[in-house]
């Protein structure tokens, strides 16, 4: 029997009503899984259905009332962020769940293992409470929560470190010309709304290319597709200017 003492008694709660996004929280210490807990549970159109403080407890809730989101720390005890996301992203019974996983630092090999697990997000957990909101609602949407500090700082490594798991880049042959363009334009963190602007279309257009090109890669979010789009060399990594390590605000991506 699943051990009840670790889920708060506070779940369930938020002002969202009907049609809310509903998050569970998985988090290890106790201070910050309530603050958590307060912080999105004020936010119009969110609820918090459940919180957690281990790997265990989290795939166990997560499979049995099927959140949203899950919000995650990495360092969760017993089974960490990173397994947790891989559980549920391979249980059908839990599989629609989004992850957005929280670290205290940008470690490659996290960031890394977290994407290729699934995870719709990566954020520090210093992140402002708007931020976290809006990555929040983003990852509901399908979207992306990426750092642009990760995306910039990791991406040489993505494309040495090819992932067998992932479409292998002769297959990016399945996309059409402006499919593969408007996947480029995604890998640079842009919405549906500014691919469209750019590319002079209508919004809805530019989310068709989008699910298409999902739909052909079998890929489960805009997440896998930057991660994809660098592997397979699509988009040429960038060197981040001299003296800049980190761009404070997140990129936030709807799907």
């Amino acid at each position: 029997m699943r051990n009840l003492a670790l889920v708060d008694s506070v779940n369930g709660t938020g002002t969202g009503g009907a049609g809310a996004i509903r998050v569970m929280i998985a988090h290890g210490d106790n201070l910050a899984r309530i603050g958590l807990h307060a912080l999105l549970a004020d936010e119009p159109g969110i609820a918090v259905a459940a919180c957690a403080a281990d790997g265990e407890e989290a795939v166990g809730l997560a499979t049995e009332i099927h959140p949203d989101v899950l919000v995650v720390d990495i360092a969760l005890p017993g089974i960490d962020g990173v397994e947790v996301t891989r559980r549920i992203v391979a249980d059908p019974a839990a599989s629609a769940v989004r992850v957005l996983i929280l670290s205290e630092l940008e470690q490659d090999e996290e960031v890394f293992a977290s994407l290729r697990a699934g995870a719709s997000g990566f954020l520090l957990q210093d992140t402002e409470r708007t931020e976290l909101v809006q990555g929040v609602r983003a990852v509901a949407a399908g979207g992306a929560a990426l750092s642009p500090s990760v995306v910039r700082r990791l991406m040489l490594e993505l494309a040495s470190q090819p992932d067998p798991g992932l479409p292998a880049p002769e297959q990016l042959d399945e996309l059409t010309a402006r499919e593969r363009e408007v996947m480029a334009l995604v890998a640079t963190g842009l919405s549906n709304d500014q691919i469209a602007e750019q590319l002079v279309v209508s919004p809805a257009t530019a989310k068709t290319h989008v699910s298409r090109a999902l739909m052909k890669l079998r890929a489960r979010d805009r997440a896998q597709l930057v991660v994809l789009a660098y592997e397979s060399g699509l988009v040429a990594p960038k060197q981040p200017v001299r003296g800049q390590s980190r761009v404070a605000a997140p990129t936030f991506a709807a799907a």
